[in-house]
């Protein structure tokens, strides 16, 4: 029996839908049919995190709900660190003595509450160390000024090493003195690097001593273009630093960033005060081989005094508040750019109610009022950190800024790290958590004789095609000796955004270590024309089908 054409148009075009619809319930999701990463690592140790951060006085603040308010204020505007001075003066007001006779109680008391307190809301402290007590200085009557000469460097060294003995685990980085390129910060002599620098080689000795994990912070430096007894430029004074070898005794080196009047695009130059004179610190940092250290920026800001303000007055000049936001964004975003920055300060979040609006233009660089009031540059910082908190395609620092890790979690130095270093807690409960948009996501884990075990959580769930213990997904952090491993955590996710729960299994005070050396990030990349012409196919075999069922007209 012979089939008539329309029955075998027919049957073809069912065949060709059929073929088409196997291919596409059979062919990979266009979602994942291939990966990309965009971003390389930051090599520069220090540089993948949360870039923003403020100076704040809490130590100033009387009453612990204005101390609150204040913290949870930057919280809420995606800050991640806090500078807080630790004067000398008040907490060792005797040589040895740790005790406020006039409140008869430890002068350790408040700070300890300052410490807790920035812990409450996830944010990191940069302890400054400086202000001498009258006992310590060589002339009394300079106490309270930064004053120099000491007695002897070694009482400054025992104070910094009392601080980072009793907050060990807690503050991790310390800053040295402050602006010692000026005779104001000096005691009211003559700049000396050399002199800073025995300063800070002591410092350092001491609080790595107490905390081995700790890092040192060498003082900024101020912007000034003087070479006099009074100041001597910022460069001038780093490279005076690096001949007395001071390279050893720092981690970090701070920076002042003020923009004057100038945008922050305004480029460098030797005889101009602008954001862009920092470039000129790195310079120097690379010609001494100090590359792989980061500059972290101590204070940054434009000055929005209004124009009733005298003129004889702006130190820093001046701008309207909505250049002061632009500028200070447009800042931070450029800062970004350059790979040897991390943390970015502003100067500064709130003060306490004792820098007058009427003759201190140093009142308008505030980003919000005493009174809680926020300015425009507040608003302009938190629109800027909704963008920051997420993880993008690419390879990662551990610390990166997208990472919110609570609990006990401490960086740590080591040469076979990636840049340097990784993150590790012992802490049962800890959390390592971020979101990230991907569609694949994978850890660096550092796995050692003491490593412990961690739960892994991808969008709330356990990771498909992970091996379980009991009902959950672990990740196995011991091995006969240390070693580095890429662990895939999960593909084919899509997009996203989605998000990662680490956390630290274990029973009572402690568990195995759980470290993490970097985070890598699997880009998406659509690949839709196997897809689309699967689809076209089923497509063209339905309409076939569907037209040898038409009648012709009858002529």
């Amino acid at each position: 029996m012979r089939l008539s054409r329309r029955l075998l148009f027919r049957l073809g075009c069912l065949g060709l839908t059929a073929f088409a619809v196997l291919g596409i319930m059979l062919a990979p999701s266009p979602w994942t049919t291939a990966t990309v990463t965009s971003a390389p690592l930051r090599s520069v140790a220090g540089t993948d995190v949360n870039p923003l951060g403020a100076t704040f006085f809490l130590e100033r603040e009387v009453e612990p709900w204005k101390r609150e308010q204040t913290v949870k204020m930057a919280r809420e505007a995606g800050i991640g660190w806090a500078k807080v001075m630790f004067p000398w003066q008040e907490i060792e007001p005797r040589k040895g003595r740790y005790y406020d006779d006039r409140y008869r109680k430890s002068s350790w008391e408040k700070y300890d509450e300052i410490v807790a307190l920035v812990e409450k809301y996830n944010i990191r402290l940069i302890a400054r160390l400086d202000k001498p007590p009258e006992w310590a200085l060589a002339q009394p009557g300079q106490a309270g000024d930064r004053g120099t000469p000491l007695v002897a460097i070694a009482d400054y060294a025992n104070f910094v090493g009392e601080v980072a003995k009793r907050y060990r685990g807690r503050i991790q980085h310390y800053q040295i003195w402050n602006e010692p390129n000026l005779a104001a910060e000096w005691g009211g002599r003559r700049p000396d690097p050399a002199a800073y620098t025995e300063l800070l080689k002591a410092a350092a000795a001491a609080i790595r001593a107490a905390d081995p994990d700790a890092l040192v912070i060498a003082a900024p430096l101020a912007q000034t273009v003087e070479r006099s007894e009074r100041a001597l430029t910022e460069v001038d004074f780093l490279e005076g630093m690096y001949r007395a070898g001071a390279s050893a005794a720092f981690d970090i080196l701070f920076a002042n960033a003020y923009g004057f009047e100038r945008p922050p695009s305004d480029p460098p130059r030797p005889d101009v005060l602008n954001f862009q004179r920092v470039v000129y610190l790195r310079e120097k940092m690379v010609e001494r081989g100090d590359a792989k250290k980061p500059i972290w920026l101590n204070e940054l800001g434009w000055n929005a005094a209004p124009a009733s303000f005298p003129e004889s007055k702006l130190y820093w000049g001046r701008v309207t508040e909505e250049k002061q936001a632009e500028y200070t964004v447009d800042a931070i975003r450029l800062a970004r750019s350059w790979d040897w920055v991390g943390v970015i300060n502003l100067w500064y979040f709130r003060q306490v109610g004792d820098i007058s609006p009427a003759d201190r233009a140093d009142y308008y660089f505030r980003v919000v009022d005493v009174d809680f009031t926020p300015r425009l540059v507040y608003h302009g910082l938190k629109h800027l950190a909704a963008g920051l908190h997420v993880v993008p395609p690419g390879r990662h620092q551990e610390t990166s800024g997208g990472v919110d890790a609570r609990g006990n979690w401490r960086y740590r130095r080591a040469e076979d790290a990636e840049a340097g270093g990784y993150v590790m807690t012992d802490q049962p409960g800890s959390t390592f958590t971020f979101s990230f948009y991907g569609g694949e996501i994978s850890l660096v884990v550092r796995r050692s004789p003491s490593g412990g075990l961690a739960q892994v959580k991808i969008d709330g769930a356990d990771p498909a095609g992970w091996s379980f213990q009991g009902r959950r997904a672990v990740l196995d952090f011991s091995a006969p000796s240390i070693e580095y491993e890429t662990v895939p955590i999960a593909r084919g996710l899509g997009p996203g955004p989605h998000s990662l729960q680490l956390t630290v299994l274990g029973s009572g005070d402690s568990a195995g270590e759980v470290a993490i050396d970097a985070i890598q990030v699997g880009q998406t990349q659509l690949n839709v024309w196997p897809f689309f012409v699967q689809l076209g196919l089923a497509a063209l075999g339905l309409v076939g089908l569907a037209a040898s069922f038409l009648r012709r007209p009858r002529r």
